[in-house]
């Protein structure tokens, strides 16, 4: 694994880039991860290098704008900074390191930037893994979310989170929470955009997602352009890839096989 600094001149990420342990010599497709609304690379833990593992594929891992060790966003995004990182951000990015072929893998707010980026069917993507991906707002995501605003402000949350953002964690929190809070949010304009992700999808939510029910893999199967299939996971919560990672890469690197080579 190798990390380097990535300057897109308003702004600079910090990318990993993986290897797989061992490869067949086949040329493969890149996986792409994109990490939650607080996360950052090592909160995937080891998750991105099993599957890629288990893919032979390459692997880049980075920490979004404002998370991790990237910069602060030079512009406040407000309630638009998923499709914004989908539409402008991640599409520099992947030019700047040369992927010109890859498979988006993303988890919570990263699997919902992932069909925002796909919904303009761009020609470098092969398909779209969401992990408890958010297609709208539920009440039961606004709950859970004032739950981390007051462990935030009164519990250990924020020192938690520090030791992963530094000097970012202040402005990372309030703008994924303050977003989700806002009257009328919704993650994405799923009539708009979905129908245009016309890559195979692969859909993957814990059946006790205490962000979000069951409904968003029905609305994310119903309404993309594509082929789409959906894995609800019994005993698992919000993130499956964590709590049932043998389960979750064993089903990924199925629907990936046949969409990973690249000759």
């Amino acid at each position: 694994m190798t990390d380097s600094l990535i300057d897109l001149g308003d702004r600079t990420l910090r990318v990993r880039s993986i290897a797989p342990a061992r490869t067949d010599g086949l040329d493969r497709t890149t996986l792409v991860f994109l990490h939650e609304g607080l996360g950052c690379i090592e909160m995937w833990r080891d998750f991105p290098q099993l599957l890629c593992d288990a893919t032979f594929c390459n692997g880049l891992v980075y920490d979004r704008t404002g998370y991790g060790k990237s910069s602060r966003w030079p512009d406040d995004p407000g309630v638009r900074y998923m499709e914004i990182e989908a539409d402008e951000v991640l599409p520099r990015l992947l030019a700047a390191v040369g992927i010109e072929d890859c498979v988006l893998v993303g988890h919570s707010d990263g699997g919902t930037i992932a069909l925002n980026y796909g919904a303009h069917d761009p020609e470098i993507l092969r398909a779209v893994v969401t992990i408890a991906a958010h297609a709208l707002n539920e009440p039961v995501c606004v709950e859970a979310i004032r739950r981390a605003r007051e462990a935030y402000a009164t519990a250990d949350l924020r020192q938690r989170l520090q030791k992963y953002h530094g000097d970012n964690v202040d402005g990372a929190f309030h703008l994924w929470s303050d977003a989700w809070v806002a009257p009328g949010f919704e993650p994405m304009d799923a009539n708009g955009r979905l129908p245009g992700v016309l890559v195979p999808v692969q859909a993957i939510q814990g059946e006790d997602d205490e962000y979000g029910s069951e409904l968003q893999l029905g609305i994310i199967a119903g309404k993309v352009g594509g082929y789409c299939e959906t894995r609800l996971l019994p005993g698992c919560g919000h993130s499956p890839h964590l709590q049932q990672p043998n389960h979750v890469i064993t089903e990924i690197a199925r629907f990936v096989a046949p969409l990973a080579l690249t000759d």
